[in-house]
């Protein structure tokens, strides 16, 4: 069983309006997942340090970020960044240069979860819906042209219609976990995080509700378990 998560942890900013990393790995230890998507891990100006101190992440959970071959000061590309238990490992990692209006970008690794190949996509799309379709073709390419393995895509689509816009796109080539309304936090009114798959078995998928998840983001993180089916 493998466990993928994706959370928008809003650069640790909670709906307190306070600044709280220790908040964030709470949420992260909960969820328990295996790999986990994030998206505004790093501060948006100045150097773009990342929202959770690597200290933090080293002494108060099991997970470690995978490195990119790019320096920018933070854990991510434009804010996306993977996390992964220390015993996941790693063939490839790379940031991947997406059509965009405003910093956007996406993240892809190609790991070995006790022994299951798997590749995950991470993502945080566009506000505006032209973009998010340039985007969304130019992420499909790119894992088109790899290796094929067993896939999950996943992250902050910002799309709000239920079916069209970019789901479409994704919807030709993946299956959706239908995890279910992870914005806002504090009232669930839309599904703008989404788990995307191909390759895999879904065994469940949710949203994490905790009283620390509510506080820690205005997004809450989605999950969703798989079992191979290789």
């Amino acid at each position: 069983m493998i466990r993928v998560a994706s959370y928008n942890m809003r650069k640790a900013i909670g709906t307190d309006r306070r600044r709280n990393p220790e908040r964030i790995i709470q949420v992260l230890c909960e969820i328990d997942a295996d790999v986990i998507a994030l998206q505004e891990a790093d501060r948006r100006f100045g150097e773009r340090l990342s929202a959770l101190p690597a200290h933090l992440l080293e002494e108060h959970s099991p997970y470690r970020a995978l490195t990119l071959p790019h320096r920018t000061g933070g854990i991510g590309w434009h804010g996306n960044a993977i996390l992964v238990r220390r015993d996941v490992g790693m063939s490839h990692c790379e940031a991947l240069h997406i059509p965009s209006l405003e910093p956007r970008g996406a993240v892809a690794a190609e790991l070995d979860v006790r022994g299951t190949p798997l590749r995950v996509v991470g993502m945080h799309l566009d506000l505006s819906g032209l973009w998010r379709r340039r985007q969304s073709r130019a992420i499909i390419h790119h894992v088109e042209h790899r290796p094929k393995l067993p896939t999950v895509m996943m992250g902050d689509l910002n799309e709000w219609t239920p079916q069209g816009g970019c789901l479409r796109d994704f919807g030709h080539h993946f299956t959706f976990a239908p995890t279910g309304r992870s914005f806002h936090a504090r009232r669930q009114v839309a599904a703008l995080d989404r788990i995307m798959f191909a390759g895999l078995e879904l065994v469940g998928c949710g949203v994490h509700l905790s009283a620390a998840s509510r506080k820690a983001s205005d997004h809450l993180p989605i999950w969703a378990d798989f079992a191979s089916t290789g």
